[in-house]
């Protein structure tokens, strides 16, 4: 027989940031203790409100599957002493497993003779084990920020209130803190009976459902999507889209209704994201625009409760948006009187890192670094102006007063401010895109200054916090040091910028040590930051389905021109399939294997006795040159291809040519000559890294 489980705990309001994961922790810890405690079930399910957490498990069987494993003991030698009587070590393992030794058993094995024993365990009814099983998904449960109560020293996300846990129409005695489980649970806080009684797991979801709740959190975004579609279109436009926003919302209530509210139109005045950003961060309000995407005087809400005066409820939170939307026009209002650049000189007060100085000391850094990206980008006179102004104020809208208030907008304010004083749309732009990406899938910056700007401002940050020896570590991260290195990966290798990556980085490290000094020395931090570099490039090559053994080939190559290092990878990988690929490969293997011998590289051709020496080096020279041609043109497919013609030559001169003679002087000329070649051909790709 198999009957189904249910367990809620009952809690004070839950964040609804906490609840996708504490869900999917629920499931795993679930089905991984049920497999471990021999308890078969036919599903598992997690549903979630702000008030519960809720385990549903179907068709779990009444018992433990009884259990028989054969388990290895001593050797034959230290189980029987030389009459065949069993020793203490099999006397003990047998008392170990509870079996008796003349149930001790012998069996070779690889390793030779030893004595199994069978042990058996009867299941244990399931009401017994699961009580210990729920007990512990409680107390595994992680929180970012869990909290106490009362005199507990449990530690939870929020107070439990009360639990419901049955298995069929038993309860289960589960106890926490002084809370007993039972078979009561809870309606809305507000609609409903208050308390709701279950029979058995069966009735939970229809039970709530008709007291208010809607504990399935996948319906519940299924509605709410549906009601904001349906209402925005009732009002004459469209919800802006924004998947975040609707799973934060349905974390947030327990009966959704959307409702519709309006706003003065006034306030359209206002840049587009003055509007959006109050009524989504702080307001968790749904934008409504027109068939030409702009913004209406409307918003959607969605209300944890019935229709039922739904006109009051609007004019509440309209009231609420009016201040919020009134405080942002004062904020912009005031910041329009100021001209951008006066704000620069106040950077000089704002702290950018305890080590690294003031936000006006790094503005000073970056117009240097980015306008040195922009000479080697070969950016004319314009352009390079526009650098140096965009770097400059960059960070200005910092200390303005609407990204005060809502600093998500910073970058995006500062282009604002600046088209409204008078600026070129080149430094403009570029204000709000040095920012880019924002978060992973944002797009990169896209302008001429913008580029330079964006990767000079990133990379002046990665240099400055790993000379000072502050690097990523795990899952921590709290500079974003990942997601800067990432975004100038991106924005070079979109773009296909021709950047020199060790170059630019030891000109940060020497505009830092100007102003800091640093904990690592400019060589170990040159080194650190390309390995930084190198991951990310890692991680780009292989999500773009590149062989693991073809990126360590590339990387090892080195990375200084990122998009080179792209190109490389993408043509050894079509390279890879072709028959020249196995010429190339057999030819290499055995001039680098010999090759690490060498004491130098440099070839003597006086010192040549054979003609197969001086026809490998000539052919050696010849593919050389044929191949730097495509080097240059950047067509690593065919590159590898002339390399690829070394192999007749190459085979002849192991055929005829002894490497390793008596005669130093030759064998080192023979070393080198070997080095030359392994060298050249690692230079493009270290062909030693790949497998097969």
């Amino acid at each position: 027989m198999a009957k189904d489980l249910l367990f809620e705990i009952g809690t004070e309001e839950i964040p609804a940031r906490f609840m996708g994961p504490a869900l999917k922790q629920i499931k795993e810890l679930a089905e991984n203790s049920l497999k471990d405690s021999r308890l078969d079930f036919s599903g598992i399910n997690v549903y979630g409100t702000p008030r519960r957490l809720a385990l549903l498990g179907e068709g779990l069987a009444e018992k433990q599957r009884d259990l028989e494993e054969e388990v290895k003991g001593p050797s034959q030698k230290a189980a029987f002493d030389g009459g065949g009587n069993p020793t203490k070590a099999a006397l003990g393992f047998a008392r170990g497993q509870g079996v008796n030794p003349s149930e001790l058993v012998l069996k070779e094995t690889p390793a030779g003779a030893y004595v199994f024993a069978t042990r058996k365990s009867v299941g244990q009814a399931a009401q017994s084990v699961l009580p210990g099983i729920l007990l512990a998904i409680i107390n595994k449960l992680y929180f970012p920020k869990p909290m106490r109560w009362g005199d507990s020293d449990m530690r939870f996300a929020r107070p439990i209130r009360w639990m419901v846990a049955l298995f069929g129409n038993e309860i289960l005695p589960v106890e926490i803190e002084g809370e007993k489980a039972g078979r009561t649970t809870r309606s809305h806080r507000f609609l409903g009976q208050g308390l709701v009684e279950l029979a058995d797991p069966s009735e939970y979801i229809a039970k709530l459902k008709e007291n208010y709740v809607m504990v399935d959190q996948d319906e519940r975004k299924r509605v709410i999507r549906e009601q904001i579609r349906e209402t925005a279109k009732a009002n004459g436009g469209h919800a802006l889209q924004d998947e975040g926003l609707l799973e934060e919302v349905t974390q947030l209530l327990e009966y959704p209704t959307a409702l519709c509210g309006k706003f003065e139109d006034k306030y359209l005045a206002l840049p587009k994201e003055v509007l959006i950003t109050p009524m989504r961060e702080h307001q968790r309000y749904f934008p409504v625009l027109d068939a030409e995407g702009n913004l209406l005087p409307k918003f959607i809400t969605v209300r944890n409760g019935l229709p039922r005066h739904i006109e009051i409820v609007a004019q509440g939170n309209e009231k609420v948006l009016r201040a919020r939307l009134a405080d942002a026009e004062f904020f912009y209002t005031e910041d329009l009187k100021k001209n951008l650049a006066d704000n620069v000189p106040k950077l000089k007060n704002i702290v950018f890192h305890e080590t690294l100085g003031s936000l006006y000391a790094k503005v000073e850094r970056v117009i240097k670094l980015a306008s040195l990206i922009g000479e080697e980008l070969g950016y004319e006179a314009e352009d390079a102006a526009n650098v140096k102004r965009a770097a400059y104020l960059a960070k200005a809208d910092l200390v303005s007063n609407v990204v005060y208030e809502f600093p998500e907008l910073q970058g995006i304010m500062g282009e604002y401010y600046a088209r409204h004083n008078g600026e070129n749309d080149g430094v403009s732009t570029a204000i709000r895109e040095h920012y880019l990406p924002r978060f992973t899938g944002d797009e990169v910056p896209n302008s001429r200054a913008g580029i330079a700007v964006g990767i000079g401002d990133k990379l002046d940050s990665i240099v400055g916090f790993f000379g000072m020896n502050i690097q990523p570590t795990g899952s921590q991260d709290p500079y974003a040091l990942r997601r800067q290195a990432l975004g100038i990966v991106n924005t070079i290798l979109k773009h296909g910028l021709e950047l020199p990556l060790e170059k630019l980085i030891v000109n940060a490290y020497k505009l830092l040590s100007e102003q800091v000094t640093f904990k690592n020395s400019e060589e170990k931090t040159l080194a650190d930051v390309v390995s930084f570099f190198k991951q990310r490039m890692d991680n780009i090559l292989t999500d773009a389905g590149v062989r693991y053994d073809v990126v360590n080939a590339v990387l090892a190559a080195g990375i200084d021109n990122l998009s080179d290092t792209r190109q490389k990878a993408l043509a050894l990988s079509e390279f890879k399939g072709s028959n020249e690929f196995s010429e190339l490969i057999a030819g290499f293997t055995r001039v680098a294997n010999l090759a690490k011998n060498a004491v130098h590289g440099n070839v003597d051709k006086g010192l040549f006795s054979m003609p197969e020496e001086s026809g490998l080096y000539t052919a050696f020279l010849s593919v050389k040159e044929k191949a730097d041609v495509f080097l240059t043109e950047k067509d690593y497919r065919k590159a590898f291809s002339a390399v690829s013609e070394l192999r007749g030559p190459v085979d002849e001169y192991f055929t005829a040519v002894m490497v390793m003679v008596d005669d130093v002087k030759v064998k080192e000329n023979r070393l080198a000559l070997l080095k030359q070649i392994t060298d050249y051909v690692t230079g493009i790709a270290d062909l030693a890294q790949l497998a097969g």
